[in-house]
This record gives C-alpha cells, structure tokens and sequence, in this order.
C-alpha cells in the first residue's frame, strides 16, 4: 500500500498529464457521447465475414434447414450495432465541417447501415471471383476451404469490400478502421478508397501499400512487397480530391517488391511489372518491365 507522501509525486505527474489533456484536445475524447468504439467496428467486421463465408465462421455447425435464422440473427445484430457506430462517425466531420444534427446522423445512419447491408449480396459476387482467382493462380493451394480459412490476402480484400461500400456511401472514420484492423492482421494496406475489380489475387501479400485514389482492373495479380503509392505527400491537405496513386488496368501481374507511384501513373492491360521495379511513368498495354538482369516470367 503506498503512503500518502511516497504518493506524493504521483500526484505531480497526474497533475501534469491532466493539464497535458486540456493542452492538446485533438489528442483526448473525455465527455463525449459520440466516441465511436474500435471493438464494436471489429466485432461487426468478425459479424460480417461470417455473414460473407457462410457457416466457414460460425460457432456451430450451420444446416441449411436453420440458414435464414442464423443469417436473421447476424444481420440484426450487424444494424445495430454498425447504424450506432455510423450515426456517431456521421457526428465526427473533417475539421472545417459542422456536424450534422443529432436527429438527422441518426436517420442518415438507419439509412446508410441499411443500404450497406442490401449490397452484401454483391459484395459476396465479387469476393466469390476473388477466390477464383487465388484458387486458379496458386499451385499451393489444397483447396478452396484453405483460401477462405488461412489466405491473409483473401482476409485483407474481404475487408477491403466491406468497407469500400461504407466508403462509398460516405461514412467517415468507420471505413479506415476497418482497413487498419486488416493491415494489422495481415501486414497488407489497403486504403478503403482504393477501387478494385473483380477476380483480383494477392499472393503472399505481406508489405503491400494501395493508395486511396488506386484505379485496379480485373484479374489482377499482385505479389508481396508491392506499393501503389503516390508521389509525394508534402502538399498535405491541399492534394485532397486529388488523385494521387495509379491506375492498374485489366490482367496486370505485378511481382515482389515493385513500386508504382503517381496519380497520372498507367500501367496498361496485360503488362508484367518485374520485381522490385520502381515506376513513376506510364507504359502501354503489353509491357514487360524489368530492372537489368532480372528475368520476368509470367
């Protein structure tokens, strides 16, 4: 037990931190009703991927006799708990924007959760040639069973989908999170913003960076290590709604290690990008890039 003056100093010390809390505001949330939980957003992340994998998930076995009422429960606990999250990020506006009326995040929040969830149907089209895609591009794989339960790239662009919706239908904060959450877990980054086609295969995957304003096309495969990036950052804010990362069109295979940077930066259809290249220019459809003595092979 500690005296009252070995205590002494510690009084001190959270003095100072208490007057370091009112000093930088932007680093604190302390009498806010409006602070929005991380564990809530994973846990709807861990609800949605079970929704999205039916029954791969689940924490008993799942009969299609019981399918609607496992997915019913799923779904109601999804809107929810994701519509409270949505109202508070609709509350928490960039910081030269006001934020909407209590009343009205909420209704926009019930209508944005709900629009969210009609497009999982969608969602889980795409996420069905992803797999494909990984499956016909991986001689390592046993089966699809393997993909869906241990791939951290199918992981990391199953995240990606789900939170790009919510991008898309312009929640804030929300989106991010759940990205990080991915990269977290899997060492890939991939910005919510980024858009990605259909059939598209991260192999490995570990160290791979997907700038916002990313464009990829479809059957596009890419290798651990590889950056999407822009060229520079130090216009900060003012490159907002600018587009700053590159354009990957139709059945690119871009290898271990290669660095792609710049908003005006188009790699064409059908072009194999060699490891460890560094590009900041275009190349047409069909290139072959390498760096010297570096055999490309597709």
């Amino acid at each position: 037990m500690t005296s009252k003056k070995d205590s002494a100093p510690l009084h001190g010390i959270v003095a100072g931190l208490a007057a370091s809390y009112r000093a930088e505001p932007a680093m604190v949330k302390i009498g806010e009703a409006n602070r929005i939980s991380r564990a809530a957003v994973v846990a709807s992340v861990r609800r949605l991927r079970e929704i999205v994998y039916g029954g791969f998930f689940a924490e008993t076995p799942l009969d299609w006799e019981f399918v609607e009422y496992y997915l019913g429960r799923l779904v109601e606990q999804v809107h929810h708990d994701l519509a409270k999250q949505v109202r508070r990020a609709l509350r928490h506006q960039r910081d030269d924007e006001a934020p909407p009326a209590e009343a009205d995040a909420a209704a926009q929040a019930e209508a944005i959760t709900t629009e969210f969830l009609r497009r999982l149907p969608g969602v889980r089209a795409v996420l069905a040639t992803d797999l494909e895609a990984t499956y016909d591009g991986d001689p390592a794989a046993y089966n699809r069973d393997e993909i869906v339960l241990s791939y951290p790239g199918v992981f990391a662009v199953c995240v990606h989908r789900l939170a790009h919706e919510l991008y898309d239908l312009g929640v804030p904060l929300i989106p991010r999170m759940m990205s990080e959450y991915a990269h977290g877990r899997t060492a890939i980054d991939i910005h919510p913003g980024a858009r990605i086609g259909h059939h598209f295969f991260i192999d490995h995957g570990t160290g791979i960076v997907i700038g916002e304003t990313t464009l990829i096309g479809d059957h596009v495969k890419i290798y651990q290590g590889v950056t999407l990036g822009g060229l520079s950052t130090r216009g900060g804010q003012a490159l907002r709604s600018t587009k700053r990362h590159p354009t990957i069109e139709d059945d690119v295979t871009i290898y271990s290690g290669a660095s792609i940077l710049g908003g005006q930066t188009v790699i064409g259809a059908g072009s194999v990008i060699g490891a460890n290249a560094f590009l900041t220019s275009s190349v047409p459809p069909g290139s072959r890039v390498s760096i010297a003595d570096a055999p490309v092979r597709d």
